[in-house]
């Protein structure tokens, strides 16, 4: 009889987070439910700050951590060293921003350009930045949504993977909008680090080519 043919082994990936980890936790879950058949696998989690839900929801997960604070280093570009060694010791394929609040720097990008992802709670190219709910609402735009995206050296201005559409409904606020598009940015992270993982990608230009 024919050995069955070897099941790949799933995408590695280590994510960062400087909260509550609620993108990280749908990997995790996305990883549990379906099995090798989801292609990717969490295998270590980092953060620039202690005592957060993102860490222990990795602790519970049995996944090993680390934290690097920006206030520990004597410059920023140390930092950015630190960080990039610790992930690079996990051996990613992919790397998850999940709610990261810090810019990486030049030796991260250097290391993992190409597979660094990140989220954003708006349609790009439209409100980069820190406030993108709030000035999307404030604009008056009757749909926003959700982009996942590469990171390159500049803010919110990598390769698009993927965006989801979310409806701005008469009466919202910054926070009721802002749980809507969390909702269907944590789906599309969920389909698209598990696509990429799959599937495979090739980045030219400014697309992101998924077989």
């Amino acid at each position: 009889m024919a050995a069955a043919p070897e099941q790949p082994s799933p995408a590695r990936v280590v994510v960062l987070v400087s909260g509550s980890g609620t993108n990280l936790q749908a990997l995790l879950d996305a990883s549990a439910e379906r099995g090798p058949a989801y292609g990717a696998e969490v295998v270590a989690v980092g953060a620039d700050r202690t005592g957060i839900e993102g860490l222990r929801r990795a602790e519970r997960a049995g996944l090993p951590t680390f934290v690097h604070r920006v206030a520990d280093y004597d410059s920023r570009p140390d930092w950015d060293l630190a960080l990039t060694e610790s992930v690079a010791a996990h051996q990613p394929d992919l790397v998850v921003s999940a709610g990261f609040m810090k810019i990486v720097g030049a030796d991260f990008l250097a290391r993992f350009g190409g597979r660094l992802i990140n989220t954003h709670p708006a349609l790009l190219p439209s409100f980069p930045g820190a406030h993108g709910v709030r000035e999307a609402l404030a604009h008056g735009v009757k749909v926003t949504g959700c982009t996942v995206h590469f990171v390159d050296e500049d803010v919110d201005a990598g390769p698009i993977i993927a965006q989801a559409p979310v409806v701005v409904h008469e009466g919202d606020d910054e926070a009721t909008l802002h749980e809507r598009i969390k909702d269907a940015e944590r789906a599309l992270l969920v389909d698209v680090v598990g696509r990429l993982a799959r599937d495979g990608y090739r980045i030219e230009g400014r697309k992101v080519l998924i077989p």
